[in-house]
């Protein structure tokens, strides 16, 4: 299913298949908290990495969590 997200069609079962991978790992690492409230931070991530041309749901899900660690760190030296 595609679902037009401003000017760009989002493939919604990519993003929710990349989307739970990562929010699987990061929550069982304690990086975020273990709920059924979505992660704007990490779902905004996603996206931003399909807008740049990633479509392998598992590339984006390992993108996706490097970077969130990488901003988590980035937040707790600042």
């Amino acid at each position: 299913m595609l679902v037009e997200r401003g000017l760009q069609a989002m493939n919604v079962e990519l993003v929710s298949e990349a989307y739970a991978i990562a929010a699987n790992y990061l929550r069982r690492s304690g990086a975020i908290p273990d709920t059924l409230v979505t992660n704007e931070r990490l779902l905004e991530t996603i996206i931003k990495l399909i807008q740049h041309g990633e479509f392998n749901k598992i590339r984006l899900a390992n993108k996706a969590i490097t970077r969130f660690e990488m901003q988590s760190e980035a937040r707790a030296l600042a």
